[in-house]
């Protein structure tokens, strides 16, 4: 690429940016002071390219600059895409590419004390990342031994990902002080989107990714339900949820809202401004039915969108852990085609809003009932990693295949004499182990205590009571300001 190209392709850039943005940043584009930055530029570039100690490839200028550009706005969603970022997109979104099965998020910035390590915002079930136990919350410190901090995002995923079977090794940091490795394998991981089944008469649909083919799936769950003896309640499971197309989350939630708003887009984008609704015509769920919603840390994005909803209009009862917190809306922009390839950017446009007028982002939205796993200490995270590490379990469920639950838990008894961690776990470490090299039941209820909550909520409970007592999104975040003004006029 000469300089004449570079410059055609930055002015072709900014020039789409304009159009992208709105006619209304047409006018700030146009001002001296913008001219000028574009000019001093195209200066510095034309400057390095003649008079740098080394021959410099425009490519690795054109590429630093964007990716400079998308980082010093200290969006961690708002990224320059290589040609082979602009790939892998296309990859994830068909669903089919090689790597660990793990969403992620990474902040831009890093500082001597705040690394920016990669975020897990959640495991995807019967993948690499998940068998190895690595969890929402963790944080991915270093891959092959090199520290994530110095990596850009494009570059942690492309080293996530590979050719099926070759290793990878992450440093997990669990906690503040906990770290440990694991090796994982590369692996075809397909992107997944609903799993149901009956739970006795409970319909129970877990939702693992928000894709064109969510929505019908839902669809086509509740039908079955209905053929098969009826439901009397319904788990909606979004735990580990990363989220996915926000017309998904939409369409999902309109098989249960009959009217008002889904959810609204707001932005300085006048395109971006928008507003989703119910319509009567494509609900199935009759009003009083109880909906439990299973929501925690790893529920983000979409899985918001939807979880927020359905709370606003109190059609459903959420129970588990407090969710991510994603309330932006990205788009990808494609850039002009260089020899038959093409990069672009992916950048923030909006901010979603549920029905009660409410943004989540770096929030995220409460249950109305927390229900957590036991929280383990440093120690017993330790002995957890080591059990591990011996590889205990994965040799004894090898050495007996076809085991049964009564050995399970039978085992689990004896492993607790070395290992003292709870026996529910110890039972649900070995279940996970005899599933490896098959498909994992959809749910666990010898392990599964937010389940078995949404289960009890149902079977015995009140939930016209539950439900109607429940506050809205925005009547929390109101409660939230009241609150610190009142502590502010105290002091």
């Amino acid at each position: 690429m000469n300089f004449k190209q570079f410059k055609t392709r930055i002015f072709s850039l900014f020039l789409a940016f304009g159009i992208f943005i709105s006619s209304g940043c047409a006018q700030t584009a146009k001002s001296d002071a913008d001219a000028q930055y574009l000019k001093n530029f195209i200066t510095i570039y034309n400057y390095l390219q003649q008079n740098y100690v080394d021959e410099v490839d425009a490519k690795t200028l054109y590429e630093g600059a964007l990716k400079g550009m998308m980082e010093s706005l200290g969006d961690p969603y708002t990224v320059y895409l290589d040609v082979q970022d602009m790939r892998g997109l296309t990859d994830t979104t068909s669903g089919n590419f090689y790597g660990v099965g793990l969403s992620i998020s990474k902040m831009n910035k890093s500082t001597p004390d705040k690394p920016a390590y990669v975020d897990v915002v959640s495991p995807i079930e019967n993948t690499p990342g998940y068998k190895a136990g690595i969890q929402a919350g963790d944080k991915i410190t270093e891959i092959d031994g090199d520290p994530t901090p110095d990596m850009s995002m494009e570059e942690v995923l492309s080293r996530l990902r590979g050719e099926k079977g070759t290793p990878v090794e992450v440093t997990i940091l669990r906690g503040k002080t906990v770290t440990f490795k694991r090796t994982l394998i590369r692996d075809l991981i397909q992107v997944p989107t609903v799993e149901s089944v009956k739970i006795g008469d409970i319909g129970y649909i877990k939702l693992i990714q928000f894709t064109p083919e969510t929505a019908p799936s839902v669809e086509k769950a509740i039908n079955s339900f209905d053929e098969n003896g009826g439901y009397k309640g319904l788990i909606i499971d979004l735990r580990n949820n990363p989220g996915g197309l926000l017309d998904s989350a939409v369409n999902v939630a309109d098989k249960f809202i009959d009217s008002g708003v889904i959810v609204s887009t707001k932005s300085r984008i006048q395109s971006e401004n928008k507003s989703f609704s119910a319509s009567k015509k494509t609900t199935m769920i009759k009003k009083g039915v109880p909906i439990i919603v299973l929501i925690n840390k790893g529920s983000a994005s979409a899985s918001e969108i939807l979880s927020g909803a359905l709370k606003d209009y109190h059609i459903a009862y959420l129970v588990g852990e407090r969710t991510y917190g994603k309330g932006s809306v990205q788009q990808v922009l494609p850039l002009r085609e260089i020899d038959g390839t093409h990069d672009g950017v992916k950048l923030t446009v909006a901010k979603y809003y549920s029905p009660s007028d409410c943004n989540i982002n770096k929030i995220g939205i409460p249950p109305d009932r927390e229900v957590k796993f036991t929280e383990y200490t440093d120690e017993q995270t330790k002995v957890f990693i080591k059990m591990a590490e011996d590889e205990v379990i994965a040799k004894y469920v090898e050495a007996h295949p076809g085991m049964t639950e009564d050995d399970i838990a039978s085992y689990a008894s004896v492993l607790q004499k070395d290992y003292n961690l709870d026996l529910k776990l110890l039972r649900r470490l070995i279940r996970v182990e005899t599933n490896r090299t098959k498909k994992a039941p959809i749910y666990d209820l010898d392990y599964d205590v937010q389940l078995n909550e949404a289960i009890k909520i149902i079977n015995t409970e009140n939930f016209s009571s539950l439900v109607r007592s429940t506050k809205t999104l925005k009547e929390l975040q109101e409660a939230v300001v009241l609150e610190e003004d009142q502590k502010k006029t105290a002091e």
